[in-house]
């Protein structure tokens, strides 16, 4: 059997997507971890040490209305995305040196499960 290139590539394209999807379970251990670690200080009502989280994939750092962010998180440029989320949560002192934000999540699967649950919250 000879298969073309185009249904080839296509082929190929669909097993690299199916792969860079995170599993189901990969958004509930997200949220999970989320709540033990994060939602003390990250309401969503406002009230708590940071921001409310929801709707921050695609939002710019420190542009929640009403919070009081660090000049330095203001300044920083950043636009949440799985990168920039990844590099921040990895070390926020270090990606944005003056953050307040004072919790590392150096375990790539937790910090890739926070990711998948803040990408998909309701």
């Amino acid at each position: 059997m000879k298969l073309s290139l185009p249904i080839v590539l296509t082929g190929l394209a669909l097993v690299g997507a199916a792969r860079a999807a995170p599993p189901a379970a990969d958004v509930k251990a997200g949220a999970a971890l989320f709540e033990d670690r994060c939602a003390i200080c990250h309401q969503d009502q406002g009230g708590g040490q940071g921001p409310g989280l929801k709707g921050v994939s695609g939002r710019k750092a420190g542009s929640v209305k009403g919070f009081d962010y660090t000049p330095a998180l203001k300044a920083s440029g950043l636009t949440w995305t799985a990168a920039t989320l990844d590099m921040f949560l990895t070390n926020p002192g270090k990606a944005v040196p003056g953050t307040a934000m004072p919790i590392r999540v150096g375990d790539a699967t937790q910090r890739a499960a926070l990711i998948a649950y803040l990408a998909n919250r309701p």
